[in-house]
């Protein structure tokens, strides 16, 4: 008897589709789906959170000077004559940033290993790429929904029937973050 459920697929082409669901669901919180893939997406993102839940506050906050281009009011880059030849002017600016300790580290490269890039792109503008933004789906996952769910063990993740599909007769449900 199989551990998992083969979806009726090679095997490259069930990770594709379990990997984009699991991305959707962290990304957006509910998914429309069959019971199957739902079943198996679920697996997924239940030991991603889990993970999450595990290594949320394993980190040390470290302060760094970085050199950032001084900007004029229209936010570009200020430059200077030197030698004959225009140079950009740096700042040098003091920043706190979060460092991974080493499991922390090791936990968000196996969400990556997941988790495919997403990329949101703004509502009013159609069919730009300007001012689209990477979302960082890993810092999501450590900042927004793993302190959600520290006070619980498991069962993060809900599967709601909504009917078969008018299609093939397939039974549809939503997945859904508890």
């Amino acid at each position: 008897m199989a551990m998992y459920r083969k979806l009726g697929r090679t095997s490259s082409q069930r990770k594709a589709i379990l990997r984009s669901q699991v991305t959707a669901l962290v990304n957006k919180g509910k998914i429309r789906t069959t019971e199957a893939r739902a079943k198996e997406t679920a697996k997924i993102v239940e030991g991603l959170i889990a993970l999450a839940v595990k290594e949320r506050d394993n980190f040390e906050t470290v302060k760094v000077t970085a050199k950032v281009a001084r900007k004029d009011k229209d936010g570009k880059r200020v430059k200077e004559v030197v030698d004959g030849k225009k140079v950009t002017v740096y700042d040098e600016v003091e920043k706190e940033i979060k460092k991974d300790l080493p499991s922390r580290l090791h936990a968000r490269r196996k969400m990556l290993q997941v988790l495919y890039p997403v990329t949101e792109l703004p509502k009013d503008v159609k069919g730009k790429k300007k001012n689209s933004k990477e979302v960082d789906l890993v810092e999501k996952l450590f900042d927004d929904i793993a302190p959600k769910y520290t006070n619980r063990n498991g069962g993060y993740t809900r599967i709601v029937k909504i009917g078969q599909r008018k299609g093939d007769g397939a039974l549809e449900v939503l997945l859904e973050l508890v």
